[in-house]
């Protein structure tokens, strides 16, 4: 009798898990989109971080109507490029939040101030663009040195938005403070990998300088000068990035604006 009991209930619970299970018969996504984040005024690419701390690309499908579309994120390579190759075919909302005025901006109250998202139909390899202000520019000044295994570089930090515009956009979204604008901390990363930044660097040797309030206004487009810590094993080979970032975030994140990736040996 107990075996007879056992078959029933197994045969009950075995039917349920059929019924409770749906196939999923969708085609699996194969449509790309790729693109690139540049700067408006110079149509060169805005260099960031990989991963949550730099560009990022969030995706809205209009086009799927069975249920409110949810978000689909990823984000841009160090280059400033982006590329997701598994997009399901449809219509789709896409915006980029990253170090550069936001291109979809809300008042207190909700409404649109602006809105340069861009809606697509993405179908086979769908390409696109985004222009944007970024906060700050980046650039090496002269070749990196290296004496007793530590490196010193100078960098030159330069707006790349004027506090006028950079005003007249952002204190309409409410809540506007003169200190957004302070430049906070120049840092010097270092990685064994050339996609060095916030994400992959050694601590060992990255250096930071940290600006209280507006001190750093006076050493907007001049050279600062940063070192390296600790001492870096002869032979080794690494690769260092320059950031900097204003006190403002873009949704939530105070985000580095980056120069590129140079190369270093050590002697």
């Amino acid at each position: 009798m107990k075996k007879i009991v056992y078959y029933i209930v197994s045969s009950i619970m075995i039917a349920g898990v059929f019924s409770c299970t749906k196939i999923d018969n969708y085609p699996e996504p194969k449509e790309t989109l790729r693109g690139t984040v540049v700067d408006a005024a110079t149509g060169e690419p805005v260099l960031t971080d990989q991963g949550s701390e730099g560009t990022r690309v969030r995706m809205w499908e209009l086009s799927w109507t069975a249920a409110t579309p949810e978000n689909l994120d990823f984000f841009c390579m160090k280059e400033g490029v982006f590329q997701n190759t598994k997009v399901f075919k449809g219509n789709y909302n896409i915006r980029v939040d990253g170090a550069f005025i936001p291109i979809v901006r809300l008042n207190a109250d909700g409404d649109t101030l602006a809105n340069e998202s861009k809606t697509l139909d993405i179908s086979g390899v769908t390409e696109t663009e985004f222009r944007v202000q970024p906060f700050l520019k980046l650039r090496w000044e002269g070749t990196p040195t290296v004496a007793d295994g530590k490196i010193t570089a100078k960098v030159v930090v330069e707006r790349a938005v004027s506090p006028a515009d950079f005003r007249a956009k952002i204190e309409p979204m409410g809540n506007y403070s003169d200190d957004f604008l302070n430049v906070t901390d120049v840092r010097l990363f270092v990685s064994q990998v050339p996609y060095v930044g916030y994400r992959e660097w050694d601590n060992r040797y990255t250096t930071t300088i940290d600006y209280p309030g507006n001190s750093f206004e006076a050493q907007l487009g001049q050279p600062v000068t940063i070192t390296t810590g600790n001492v870096i094993p002869s032979g080794r080979t690494v690769f260092i990035r320059a950031a900097a970032r204003i006190n403002y975030a873009t949704e939530g994140i105070k985000r580095h604006n980056y120069n590129e990736a140079v190369r270093v040996d050590i002697p």
